[in-house]
């Protein structure tokens, strides 16, 4: 990527954005009848895990996989939770309601992106819920997410 289009990390606001976008989510995600079951046992500290891996997927430095084991850590939390597509569908929908609470940037770019990358990784917590109990370390790198068009971030038409 060109060296002036900032990643998705930086364009979300850095870790301080992401850590109240995760702090916000999980927040719902307590009070929630669907997905809060799943959660129940989490510790306190889990919404920041969870805001170093996006934030290093998106770009951003990378603290998940220096402190916490990487992208096949993630899956092993995952296994044997047999997810279901309602859980993953209300995972989604509590997530983009905390991006526009907390106030991620909302062009369609970023949106894009982050949805992308959010369907995509949910679908594998899905996927990966009903593995038994190992993951494969060469076979789980961590993901690089980006802006997924030419051109990246989104420019405001100049006004006539």
């Amino acid at each position: 990527m060109a060296a002036d289009v900032p990643t998705l990390y930086d364009w979300a606001g850095g870790s301080e954005n992401l850590n109240r976008l995760t702090a916000t989510f999980y927040a719902k995600v307590a009070k929630d009848p669907v997905v809060g079951p799943v959660f129940k046992a989490m510790s306190s500290d889990h919404p920041a895990h969870v805001a170093a891996f996006i934030g290093e997927v998106f770009g951003g430095p990378k603290t998940y996989s220096e402190q916490h084991g990487g992208h096949r850590e993630m899956v092993m939390h995952h296994l044997d939770r047999h997810l279901t597509e309602e859980q993953r569908r209300r995972w989604i929908s509590l997530l983009m309601d905390a991006a526009d609470e907390v106030g991620l940037p909302d062009d369609p770019e970023f949106r894009s992106a982050f949805a992308a990358y959010i369907e995509w990784g949910s679908r594998l917590a899905r996927m990966n819920s009903t593995l038994g109990a190992t993951c494969d370390p060469e076979q789980e790198p961590m993901p690089q997410w980006g802006w997924g068009v030419p051109g990246g971030p989104y420019t405001p038409p100049a006004k006539s």
